[in-house]
């Protein structure tokens, strides 16, 4: 006998909930932010919406669907299964967050708190559950990022990849690319950005503009990456003429560490990375899984 559908349902704890955590009371949190000009009845009305749009879209999940629920922090230690339809109450980001550990399940983006988020990902309202988990709503593929480690470690995102050191400080390693006759360039930058086309409206985007848009960035659809190295540093035994570019399906990027420590992490889930050593490679380039985003 099938299972159920499970109802998997994504969200982030609130500010107010983490300034509580810190402080103690809702009393010792509001007279912190007091002290400094700021006022908690705005975060405090925030995280109210928040667990509203919880609440209702909690209700809107049919009787006889099992229900599970799980936050960000937790998402790496979640087992999603097939029958999952997950839903997203929160942020774009928490949507891109949770991606990475899917395969195939359809993803319902719902925004909390609508006029703050620009929507891009959490794409329905609340009062709309009901009628997207009734119906077999069409989805949108997104495209994803991987990043492939020579020793197996594996690492999958909706936006971008980042690979570089933990502090963000001088990375240094050899960049080569496919079907680029063999040329590898020895380079010392911040670290190394790969995308995708919902990456290119956020992070990338504004690396793009600072290097003059000189190539179109891939809609979200789009088996299309494009990459930038974050401020390359020339000197005798480093260049800088491998900086930013594009990759389709059958092009990667291959990065081998020449440092102590470097990682490779995931729309901003750092704690969730490839650990890299001296000597290792990495290869990034487009993912053959798929984001199933409900439609608009």
């Amino acid at each position: 006998m099938s299972l159920a559908p499970r109802a998997v349902l994504v969200h982030r704890t609130t500010e107010y909930e983490e300034l509580v955590a810190r402080h103690g009371t809702h009393g010792q949190a509001a007279f912190f932010l007091a002290s400094r000009g700021r006022d908690i009845a705005e975060i405090a009305d925030r995280h109210h919406r928040a667990h509203r749009a919880l609440a209702e879209v909690t209700a809107a999940i049919p009787p006889a669907w099992r229900q599970a629920r799980v936050e960000r922090r937790d998402l790496d230690r979640f087992l999603f299964a097939p029958e999952d339809v997950v839903v997203v109450v929160g942020q774009d980001g928490l949507v891109a967050n949770v991606a990475k550990y899917l395969t195939g399940q359809p993803v319902i983006g719902i925004d909390a708190d609508p006029g703050r988020n620009p929507g891009v990902l959490v794409r329905h309202r609340p009062r709309d559950a009901a009628k997207l988990l009734a119906a077999d709503t069409g989805c949108e593929e997104l495209t994803m990022v991987e990043a492939v480690a020579d020793d197996t470690q594996r690492l999958v995102a909706l936006n971008e990849i980042y690979l570089g050191t933990p502090g963000h400080q001088t990375a240094r390693y050899r960049l080569g690319l496919d079907g680029d006759g063999g040329v590898v360039e020895a380079q010392a930058s911040s670290g190394v950005l790969v995308g995708t086309g919902t990456g290119a409206t956020g992070w990338l985007r504004s690396v793009w503009q600072e290097r003059g848009g000189r190539f179109a960035l891939p809609s979200p659809t789009e088996e299309r990456l494009v990459w930038f190295v974050r401020e390359a540093w020339p000197s005798p035994a480093t260049g800088t003429s491998l900086v930013g570019g594009e990759l389709g399906t059958s092009g990667g990027l291959t990065l081998t560490v020449e440092s102590d420590r470097l990682i490779a992490f995931g729309d901003g889930m750092e704690t969730d990375a490839l650990q890299l050593t001296w000597g290792q490679t990495v290869r990034v380039g487009v993912c053959g899984e798929r984001l199933r985003l409900a439609g608009r």
